[in-house]
């Protein structure tokens, strides 16, 4: 299994995460932490169930946008790879002809009396 392959099963593995993280919460901020008795209360030892899915969240965010930069390193091929072959070999063909075709005469118009 390749490098990328890595790195794209990873990124798949976060999105989800990042997915379930966000509907889980609660947009009014009721969420899972009003689910059990909310407030002030330690439960695991975090205060409130809000701030570890926020917490979550942003760290989800932040290792999905790094993943996604460590693949673009771990792309197959590299740079040699995507120079032309013309320019590898020192060869430029010209695209442009030397001369340009004739244009071509307009028809005159049949006249109708």
């Amino acid at each position: 299994m390749s490098t990328f392959s890595i790195f794209i099963a990873l990124i798949i593995l976060v999105c989800f995460l990042l997915i379930l993280v966000v509907m889980v919460q609660n947009p009014k901020g009721g969420g899972l932490s009003s689910s059990f008795g909310g407030g002030g209360q330690q439960m695991g030892g975090v205060q409130k169930t809000t701030d570890f899915l926020d917490r979550s969240t942003w760290v989800l965010a932040t290792l999905l946008v790094v993943l996604i930069l460590l693949s673009n390193m771990a792309l197959p091929g590299g740079s040699a790879a995507s120079d032309s072959r013309l320019i590898q070999d020192g060869a430029v063909e010209q695209t442009i002809p030397q001369v340009l075709p004739e244009a071509i005469p307009e028809e005159p118009e049949p006249e109708n009396n």
